[in-house]
């Protein structure tokens, strides 16, 4: 029996186990593989390691893990989930079966960008899904954004008001945007093409929308607000509450509606806030927050005398 085990070893995942580990709790941390920023060439606004590669910031992740002789590491995917408060059973894809008092899951998101020729392939290297992590690098650069729901359009509105003012919204195909939508794009000289998008080609500052009625649109960057969904179903398993939008609910101590299963990461969020947060920064602190709150539980519930 587990005191934790962790479902992810992402930048949430790793820092609970980090935090869990330094308390000497027995936790299992589960790897299940490439994290959602892999395709990405560097990660951004983590302090220290601004422009690191993703993959090199997680392995030095398990190197810092592997000091504490509490935390097993697992490189393995859990395939389902099951149980309640001090007595939850996780099964992997390998057969094998876990328990643990208490679970965290950091699954995190995965995005699932527009079919269309040519885009998941640059996924992450010349389509850009956040204008935080990639706007830097695009400023004064000629952008496409793809999109064709209101917040995707914004997304042309904001990368506008911050970093280029040769900006074009593609729909790929026509498309009803609110008035309110297409006044911003008028204002802020936003062109809208609405003909539908058969490839995108080249490389990055080298790009090229190419439409089905055979013209082509160079850009230098692209932007994408490309829909998500969960990377593992196992809050659904538990019945946990999800939001309207897919994300996890969690309360301010980073808890799920399922006592004693925490979510950590950008897999969830707090019901006050419009959106959920995709900066590696803000998963490592959601992992630190939900592995304290959990250590706290741990050690309450373990008193010989319960806390008034």
């Amino acid at each position: 029996m587990y005191d934790v085990i962790i479902i992810g070893a992402g930048a949430a995942g790793l820092s609970a186990a980090q935090v869990l580990g330094r308390q000497q709790r027995r936790t299992l941390l589960l790897d299940g593989g490439a994290p959602r920023n892999s395709p990405a060439d560097g990660v951004h606004m983590y302090l220290s390691r601004d422009g690191y590669p993703p993959l090199d910031l997680l392995a030095a992740g398990l190197r810092e893990v592997a000091a504490y002789p509490s935390v097993e590491v697992h490189h393995g995917r859990a395939d389902s989930v099951a149980g309640s408060l001090d007595g939850f059973t996780v099964a992997l894809l390998d057969g094998t079966v876990h328990h643990a008092r208490r679970l965290l899951l950091a699954t995190g998101q995965v995005d699932e960008p527009w079919p269309v020729p040519g885009v998941p392939e640059r996924w992450g290297r010349s389509v850009f899904h956040c204008p935080f992590c990639h706007g830097w690098e695009a400023r004064g650069r000629s952008i496409a954004v793809l999109g064709r729901e209101p917040a995707q359009v914004m997304l042309a509105a904001y990368l506008a008001d911050r970093f280029s003012d040769d900006i074009v919204v593609a729909t790929d195909g026509p498309h009803e945007l609110p008035p309110s939508v297409l006044g911003n794009l008028t204002q802020l000289k936003i062109r809208l093409i609405e003909t539908p998008v058969a490839e995108l080609g080249g490389d990055l500052d080298a790009l090229e929308l190419r439409f089905a009625d055979g013209t082509v649109l160079p850009r230098q960057a692209v932007f994408h607000r490309a829909p998500t969904r969960q990377g593992a179903p196992f809050a659904a398993q538990l019945g946990a509450e999800l939001l309207p939008d897919g994300y996890v609910r969690v309360d301010e101590f980073a808890q799920t509606t399922v006592p004693g299963v925490s979510a950590a990461g950008d897999l969830a969020r707090l019901p006050a806030l419009p959106d959920g947060l995709t900066l590696l920064s803000q998963a490592a602190a959601d992992g630190v927050r939900a592995a304290v709150w959990l250590e706290q539980g741990l050690f309450r519930a373990a008193l010989p005398v319960a806390p008034g």
